[in-house]
């Protein structure tokens, strides 16, 4: 007999879904450390775990998908995982522009944040795949890369500082809807995971995830598995979202 699990994903796999998923990658450098290997070697298992998320993302009728991959308070960390971290997006970046998934799934790839922040090398890599897919339509792919939420509006704030010194937008023209519009990601996830134990958003999307489903799990981000995603997805259509009403 089939498991639960496998039940819930055929039910699943007849419905459209339509959600973008948010999720915090966290707990690699524990995994790293439960493996016992260096701490900081424990990010190739998270990244080779995003491969396998985008195969159940397609299954599951997910269309947006946003990862907390690198943030601005990461670049305090110490040069040698730094190093071996850029070596790992340089990698993983040339990989995904031979990934035919991404024509076959139509699959549009930005990267969201303070990008000029990485090395001339990286951030071209970044504008070269992102290049590449824009025309893509069927699946929204982000990847949050020197990122933070209070940066980001930070941001957002000084170029609409820009537009009314240039006389596009008056003063009175400010208001949330123009703050939104001006954001890296303009899209608002349905769902926001943690895994790795801690309860906190840790500065991922703190605009767009106002009215965000947030799931905690204790597993860390290499041990995720398509039946968490499922128990989750499942979960979030049980809950009643009233946005305040």
């Amino acid at each position: 007999m089939k498991n639960k699990f496998d039940l819930i994903n055929n039910i699943m796999k007849k419905t459209k879904n339509n959600l973008h998923v948010s999720i915090v990658l966290d707990g690699n450098r524990r995994f790293g450390r439960k493996k016992g290997i260096k701490a900081w070697k424990g990010h190739k298992f998270g990244t080779e775990k995003v491969e396998k998320l985008l195969n159940w993302c397609n299954e599951l009728s997910v269309k947006e998908l946003t990862l907390y991959s690198f943030s601005v308070d990461n670049f305090k960390r110490p040069q040698i995982e730094k190093k071996a971290l850029f070596k790992l997006f340089k990698d993983n970046i040339k990989k995904l522009e031979n990934d035919d998934r991404l024509s076959k799934n139509g699959i549009k790839i930005r990267f969201i944040g303070r990008l000029s922040m990485f090395p001339k090398d990286i951030q071209k890599n970044m504008n070269s795949l992102m290049l590449r897919t824009k025309k893509n339509s069927k699946f929204k792919l982000n990847f949050a890369m020197a990122y933070g939420g209070k940066a980001e509006i930070v941001d957002s704030i000084k170029s609409i500082i820009k537009k009314i010194k240039k006389k596009k937008i008056k003063e009175k023209d400010i208001n949330e809807k123009l703050v939104e519009n001006n954001l890296y990601l303009k899209s608002k996830p349905d769902i926001f995971i943690r895994p790795g134990g801690e309860k906190r958003m840790s500065d991922f999307l703190i605009w767009q995830a106002n009215y965000s489903e947030i799931f905690f799990i204790s597993k860390l981000w290499p041990e995720f598995e398509k039946k968490d995603l499922v128990k989750i997805i499942e979960e979030f259509k049980r809950r009643e979202r009233r946005f305040g009403k």
